[in-house]
Formats: C-alpha cells, sequence, structure tokens
C-alpha cells in the first residue's frame, strides 16, 4: 500500500485508515454525520493525494486533448478547469477527470486514484499526434478544504485573492509562504470550498498551516466516507460506480460535458451521437426511498412485483437530506422525475420515486 504525504497525521488523529485504489487513506475520523455535517456547515480537510496529476504540453497539447476528452476544451481559457471525460470505444468511459489550462501549451488532466496506471496506458496509446506527456501522480499532494468557511479561512494564508474565485477556475501562487501552489475551485461536495496542489515536500507544511488558518472557524479533517455521502447527496456520479467501461456518458446524463461541435472529432464521436439523436435504452437517475430502507451499491432496481430493471449504483442514508437516496440505472421510460420504482432490499420489494438531481439544495 502507498502513503501519501498526509498519512503520518491521519494516524496521529486517530482516523480509521483502510485501503483504497492502492493506498493507505483515511476512512473516517469521529464519525461520518458528523464529519458531513462539519463540511455543510462549517470547513474540513480532505487529503486526495491519491488522485492522479498528468501535465500535457507542447504545440499538439490541445489537439490530444480535444481527441482524447468528451468535453470542448477550445473553450478553456488560462485559469480555467472543466469536467470531461475519456470515451472509449465501445460506448463506455475510461474515466471521468478535470481538464486545467495553465496557458496555451500547458494543461494539468486530474484523473481518478484507481484508473492513474490505466488512464495513463490510454492516454499514451492514444497520442498519435506526439503531444509531450509526463505523469506527476507520485510528485504531488492535494488537499480539498471544503465547506462554506473554506475560502475565507484560506484566504490568511495567501496575499492573492481566492475568496472571490468562481467555480472551476484555479490559480497559480504562494500559499502558507510555498510558491508555486495550484489552488483551484473545482469540489466534490456541493458546498463550496477548494483544492490545494502542492509537492509531496511542501506538504507537511502546508497541512499544519491549514489548520493552523482554519482552527478559528471549526476546521476537522474528514474521511473518505463522508466525501462519498457529500458527493452523492449532489448527483455527483462516482467512477466505478454510476460510470464505468461499459456505461456511456450520454446514458449517465453525462450529454452535458459531451460536444457534437463539428470541428471536434474525438474517440467514439459517431456512435455516442447517435445515442444522443436516438435516446438509449437506460438512463442513470436518482431517487428516494418512499417506503423505509437504506439503498446500496448493487442492490436490485425493481418493477412492482419484483422483476429485476435495473441496479442501484451508489446509495445511502443522507445526513443533510435526513432520507434514504440512490442513484441507479432505469429503462428510460421510468427515467421522469415523479416515476416510480422499486429497490430490493432484504428480498422485500420497496418503493421509491425518481427525482431531479441534486437531491441537496442548500
Amino acid at each position: 500500500m502507498k502513503n501519501t504525504a498526509f498519512t503520518r497525521f491521519h494516524e496521529a488523529l486517530g482516523a480509521k485508515m483502510v485501503p483504497f485504489a492502492g493506498y493507505n487513506m483515511p476512512v473516517q475520523y469521529e464519525g461520518i454525520n458528523a464529519e458531513h455535517e462539519t463540511v455543510r456547515k462549517a470547513l474540513g480537510v480532505f487529503d486526495v493525494s491519491h488522485m492522479g496529476e498528468f501535465w500535457v504540453k507542447g504545440p499538439k497539447a490541445l489537439d490530444f486533448i480535444q481527441w482524447v476528452t468528451s468535453n470542448d476544451a477550445s473553450k478553456l481559457v488560462p485559469g480555467k478547469v472543466q469536467y470531461s471525460c475519456f470515451p472509449n470505444e465501445t460506448g463506455g468511459i475510461v474515466d471521468d477527470l478535470l481538464v486545467y489550462k495553465v496557458d496555451d501549451l500547458t494543461y494539468l488532466l486530474v484523473v481518478n486514484a484507481a484508473n492513474i496506471d490505466k488512464d495513463w496506458e490510454w492516454c499514451n496509446r492514444q497520442n498519435k499526434m506526439g503531444a509531450s506527456l509526463y505523469n506527476a501522480s507520485d510528485e504531488i499532494a492535494q488537499l480539498a478544504i471544503q465547506g462554506p468557511l473554506a475560502l475565507k479561512a484560506m484566504q490568511k494564508l495567501t496575499d492573492t485573492i481566492v475568496t472571490d474565485m468562481e467555480y472551476y477556475t484555479f490559480k497559480k501562487l504562494t500559499f502558507a509562504g510555498v510558491p508555486d501552489v495550484i489552488f483551484a475551485t473545482t469540489g466534490y461536495t456541493g458546498s463550496g470550498g477548494c483544492e490545494i496542489y502542492m509537492a509531496n515536500e511542501d506538504a507537511p507544511k502546508i497541512w499544519e498551516a491549514v489548520f493552523e488558518a482554519g482552527a478559528e472557524y471549526g476546521i476537522k479533517p474528514i474521511g473518505l466516507a463522508a466525501r462519498d455521502t457529500l458527493r452523492l447527496e449532489m448527483g455527483y456520479c462516482l467512477y466505478g460506480n454510476d460510470i464505468n467501461d461499459t456505461t456511456s456518458p450520454i446514458e449517465a446524463g453525462l450529454g452535458w460535458i459531451t460536444k457534437f461541435t463539428e470541428y471536434k472529432e474525438f474517440i467514439n464521436k459517431p456512435a455516442l451521437l447517435k445515442q444522443k439523436q436516438e435516446g438509449t435504452a437506460h438512463k442513470l437517475v436518482g431517487f428516494e426511498m418512499v417506503d423505509k430502507g437504506i439503498p446500496r451499491h448493487e442492490y436490485e432496481i425493481t418493477d412492482a412485483t419484483g422483476n429485476k430493471i435495473g441496479e442501484v449504483t451508489s446509495g445511502t442514508m443522507g445526513p443533510s437530506v435526513k432520507m434514504a437516496i440512490g442513484m441507479g440505472y432505469v429503462p428510460s421510460e421510468l427515467s421522469a422525475a415523479g416515476s416510480e420504482i422499486h429497490v430490493k432490499i432484504r428480498d422485500k420489494v420497496l418503493r421509491a420515486k425518481v427525482v431531479k438531481f441534486p437531491f441537496y439544495k442548500g
């Protein structure tokens, strides 16, 4: 198991550590619900150093990104971030990712931890145009400071104004005395905040500075379990659960990051365009339980008589929304808000209803 630059801090704080994507990671500290509420109401710190980072550079950088990703990266300007995915050749998704534009010759791709090796191999295989690729995943540490007070607290550590940063933007700045830190506002919780990318050797200094700056606002460390409940309340997809190598971005509700402009060619574009025009047999939906029960990953979604029609991809009791919620693929005719579906929980067929994302509207 790999450790991150922050592992010793997690262990000293008594975190429950678990293997995750090849890393030794904190799943929780004081408890999921308490940690969840800390992020919704104040600010919490996630170690997300396990995420992967690929630099794409040179005159062919944009050509490569346009081919390998579904979104239109030509719309990016320096300092902007874009959510996108790597479509595969068979209708599924290799991974979802963030694309950062530093300048016309420099981009940063941030990919999921469990997919680093797969994505790296995929990107190199698709790099027919000769962009310069560099895998910096093992050199970069990352903290996500999330919550409504996060930017206010982190402003204390930099002379650059960050409290007015728009969603999905970033700046390179001096933070806690460390130069060239990437400070971004992408977020995976729905409660605002920032992500800080730094070299591994600067990580301990920044960890201590972050907790000192946030102390007056009630800052706490947060584990992966609360990260999951927070993102699920927002209806954000988790790779490996809600999207994978067999789910298309169209049926996953990611048509908005799949751009079919004339000038952009990308992997599997014709097949995905056909799906957009003709529709898909199944769609990813959000649902609330009507009957009492908590849906979990891989539970069956059924009709009223118990015949399987789909599967729960993510499910939990939402700490903020105070109800049992889930996501899953259902036949398209049952995907409209208000449609009744059922979930099989402990051999009982329980009622649920399809709702629009997000579940949490704080």
